[in-house]
């Protein structure tokens, strides 16, 4: 089976592939917008995609960085939702509590991660998870980055591509 090294490198080399199609869907009246900026994210999270179905082993490289990313996405979603409702008397001391309170679904959650990661090769190498990403990395751009609807439909189809790439480098491509 690939390794990390391969399964990104394939992923860093093979972008322009992924960009050619997206073109010639655009050429034949597919709502892609390749925008540079789009053109950009897209590239990142192609090659993101190309490694994280190894998400679900808990020694790869990619389950590492993405446990802690968990964890502060976690704490910091607490934290906006609890932020000014804990009254201690000093703004100071709130805040720091609030943040406790933060840190501490941030530890919960790291934990969360591995036991929720079904086993190794799952559910999580499948088209149906690329499909998932790339419904994800769509959302994020058109809504949480403000883009249009053309690019973030790229960035999806994108991120979906690079996914899928690493299911085939695998030789494992299931629908579930």
């Amino acid at each position: 089976m690939p390794n990390y090294d391969t399964h990104v490198l394939s992923g860093v080399l093979s972008y322009p592939v992924a960009v050619a199609l997206a073109g010639l869907l655009a050429d034949h009246g597919a709502p892609l917008e390749l925008s540079t900026m789009a053109l950009i994210i897209g590239y990142a999270f192609y090659v993101l995609g190309s490694d994280l179905p190894d998400m679900d082993h808990p020694n790869a490289l990619i389950h590492r960085g993405t446990k802690p990313i968990v964890s502060v996405a976690a704490g910091g979603a607490v934290y906006t939702n609890i932020a000014g409702s804990i009254d201690l008397g000093q703004p100071w001391l709130n805040t720091a509590v609030e943040w406790v309170v933060a840190a501490l679904a941030g530890v919960m959650a790291w934990f969360a991660f591995t036991w929720l990661m079904p086993r190794h090769r799952g559910i999580v190498h499948s088209l149906l998870f690329a499909a998932i990403y790339g419904g994800l990395a769509f959302l994020m751009v058109e809504y949480g980055l403000g883009m249009r609807t053309g690019e973030g439909l790229f960035v999806g189809l994108s991120a979906f591509l690079g996914y899928t790439l690493h299911l085939l480098l695998d030789g494992s491509v299931k629908l579930v």
